[in-house]
Formats: C-alpha cells, structure tokens, sequence
C-alpha cells in the first residue's frame, strides 16, 4: 500500500486495503532436493557480495498453510549472478548520498497528480497540510488491538526518511550498519545504478533465500527455531504490541547479526523486508502453472485484487515484524506488494550483478 494511502484514511475519512513474469511452467510438488548447477565459477571476485550458481529449482509453494499469492509451486531455472551479502546499510546508503546528493522520496513533497493515479477516481485531494514529506513508522499499542486495522500501528509522521527512521527528533547514529530504511523503489534503483548493479528479481531473490534447498518452508529447514535456536530477526510475542525480544532485537539489527545460508547471504529472512524488481501479481504463480491467464500487456502490469489501483512492486522476505499471530512472512516463498513510490521502517533491498558473461535471458 502506499504510503499516502495508508495516511489518509487516518486524515480524511478514507478508507483502502492494503510481477509478473512471462515464463511458461508447470505446477509442481515441492521436492526436497539440493539444486545442482552446471554454471562455471566466474574467476572474477567482487567485495562484498557472493556468487549464486543458478539452477533449477522449485518456486513457491504447495503448503496448506502458505498463503494464496505463494502458491502454486512451480519449476523455474535461473542462471548465475552475484549478489550482495547482505543488506544495503545506513553507512553504505549515506555514501551514495554524499556523492550524488541524491534526495529520497520520503524527503520530497508528494505531488497530488501522482498520487492520485493510485486511488480510486473522484477521490478529493487532502488538505495541503497532509501533503507534506514524510513516510510511515511502526508505532506499536500499548495494549492487544485487532489485526484487520493497520492503522492502529503505522502512523504518518512528518519528516521521517532513512536519515531520520522514526521521526524529526531521530537519527541513525549507532545504526550505521542497520539496513537502510524508508526507501522506496526509485530510491533503490538510484543506489544500485550508481553501484554499478541491479535490483534483483523476484526469481533470483527466492532463489538465493533457499541456499539450494527445496521443499523446505524455511532458509534453513522446517523448523523455524531448530533446538530453541533463533537464526533471523523476527517477531516474539503478541503482535503488534508485545514484543519479546526473544531473538535479541526489538527493531531492526546489525547487518550479519545471524548465520548467513549456504550461499553466504545474511539475513534473507527477517530484519527488512526486501524490494525487487518485479511488479506484484497476486496471480503470478497461477499464471506461470497455466492456471490463471497471462495478464493483458495493456492492463496494470500490478494486479492485487485488494487494492485494484495499486503499483507496487514485490517485496520479499518478512521483517523484524513478522509474527506468528500475524503473518508468517519470514519464508522463502513469501511475497507481498509495496507501493512502488513508497517505504516504510521495515523495508530495505540488497543488489545483485550480472558476471561479464550474462547472456539475458531466464530459462
């Protein structure tokens, strides 16, 4: 959702809910198997990220108890990329900025002509009071509230930016080697460009989660704490409200505060969720099974029944506010829509890069 829809509501009266690939598959059961590639080991080393062999592999998933945008699961093949191995932090994104003054989204104004392409027509511009910098910060009750309200624990407030997560009056000192926040996808795209890299795909994303494993409904097996152990930075206790802490950390946490996965990624579960490059559709993976019909190229490349005027783009990955009274993002197959125009405190993106030898395409 964007951020200004979330917003409003609150301000106005308003109320709202809450990619697609081309590649024809089939259905699949998930198969608990290692993925075995033939790609060549590029020779090439690059600081900071790692190389992810490509392969095939099993996408999404069959579990009765995923939810309905991760299903079917299907057979899908990737070829070889390097990635970050972690996610884009504080310092990293501060650097960017020093060199380019490059200026976030939730540090501009938000235009009403823009905005209002993403609501439903005849929608009345807001007072010029809300129409401010800005972006949405988890604020948690003090006390349990239902869970089909978002709004009783995501406020607007005026001012916060990556450099500023919770409001004005914070900063990111000391959290110079948090994942970066409050970045949409422009903002993510201008990082990767100026990095000489790319966002990753939604394909590539889940492909580097599962660390060559299928079938498994977590990064690191099926069990979600493995011997009472904690291996990413999720939600303990009663959402929204009661946050045990259970794993260490209350919000966000230091870069490589876990074990990295067989690919030597860090937290591709938990701490942020993370953009990629490809459009929501609710429906993707029923289309890539031939189960739903392709969308129409000159339809919404977005679909979310939910929010029939949204772009957004995927996210991926869960946060250090996925809960299991809430929402069990923190899973490979797990996928959720974000305006494409907007962040929010839970929600970074590391880059990947193409080697020398890339041929473009996705078999």
């Amino acid at each position: 959702m964007n951020y200004y829809q979330k917003c409003l509501p609150l301000l106005a009266g308003i109320v709202f809910s809450f990619s697609s690939c081309e590649q024809k598959e089939t259905a699949v059961q998930n198969e608990e198997k290692l993925v075995v590639s033939e790609a060549p080991i590029p020779t090439e080393k690059i600081d900071g990220m790692v190389w992810i062999p490509g392969g095939e592999f099993v996408m999404g998933t069959n579990e009765a108890d995923a939810y309905a945008a991760e299903k079917p699961a299907v057979n899908l093949k990737v070829e070889g990329y390097w990635m970050d191995t972690h996610e884009v932090t504080n310092a990293e994104y501060k650097k960017f900025v020093d060199e380019t003054g490059y200026v976030t989204v939730a540090e501009r104004k938000p235009e009403w002509e823009e905005l209002k392409k993403q609501l439903p027509p005849g929608t009345p511009k807001p007072d010029e009071s809300v129409l401010v910098a800005g972006s949405m910060v988890f604020s948690p009750p003090p006390y349990p509230v239902p869970l089909q309200d978002i709004s009783l624990w995501w406020v607007w407030v005026n001012g916060a930016n990556w450099k500023h997560p919770e409001g004005p009056d914070s900063d990111i000192i000391g959290r110079e080697n948090h994942p970066v926040v409050h970045i949409s996808y422009e903002d993510a795209v201008a990082y990767a460009e100026w990095a000489g890299k790319r966002l990753p795909s939604e394909i590539e994303w889940e492909f580097a989660a599962r660390g060559g494993m299928n079938g498994k409904r977590f990064a690191w097996g099926d069990e979600l704490t493995p011997n009472g152990q904690h291996l990413a930075n999720t939600f303990q206790g009663n959402f929204p409200n009661e946050n045990l802490g259970h794993d260490g950390f209350i919000g966000t946490s230091p870069v490589k505060s876990f074990a990295p996965n067989t690919f030597g990624l860090y937290d591709m579960i938990g701490n942020v969720w993370e953009l990629t490059d490809d459009w929501y559709d609710a429906l993707k993976y029923a289309r890539l099974a031939g189960q739903a019909p392709k969308l129409d190229k000159g339809m919404n490349p977005c679909y979310n029944p939910d929010n029939p005027y949204a772009m957004e783009r995927v996210i991926k990955g869960g946060s250090y506010l996925c809960a299991a009274n809430y929402c069990v993002n923190y899973r490979p197959s797990a996928r959720q829509g974000q305006a494409f125009d907007s962040g929010t405190s839970n929600v970074g993106f590391r880059c990947v890069k193409d080697p020398e030898t890339k041929t473009l395409s996705l078999k």
